[in-house]
């Protein structure tokens, strides 16, 4: 139990990271209303958890740690849908019902298809 709980711990710190510097880069360079940081962390952390439930069909088979490293920990820490209904609740707050709907179902639809992509990548 104590190993599976370093191996989450490992990839939700590694996750949480590479989240916090694609927000910041997107901030920096993108500063507009619309949270592009957090859209694009959504649309990869989907993809790749996609791929990763893929691989562990195909290479990881039985390997119970690269899953609770990868899928638990990893894209755990990195996807932000908490973030993405706080920030979803902030335009309506402002008043931006139209960014708030193309944020809401663009991260939804996409990343819907991101996780179907990444598992067909990697099947």
């Amino acid at each position: 139990m104590i190993k599976n709980i370093l191996l989450v711990g490992l990839g939700g710190g590694a996750g949480s990271i590479a989240r916090y510097l694609c927000q910041r880069w997107f901030t920096v360079n993108y500063p507009h209303h619309f949270p592009w940081g957090t859209f694009a962390v959504n649309i990869t952390g989907c993809f790749l958890i996609g791929i990763f439930w893929g691989l562990t069909f195909k290479s990881f088979t039985g390997n119970e740690n690269w899953k609770l490293f990868l899928m638990t920990g990893l894209c755990g820490g990195f996807t932000t849908f908490s973030a993405f209904t706080l920030e979803g609740i902030s335009l309506l707050k402002e008043q931006r019902p139209g960014l708030f709907f193309l944020y809401a179902a663009g991260s939804v639809v996409i990343g819907l298809a991101a996780t179907y992509a990444g598992m067909k990548l990697s099947r």
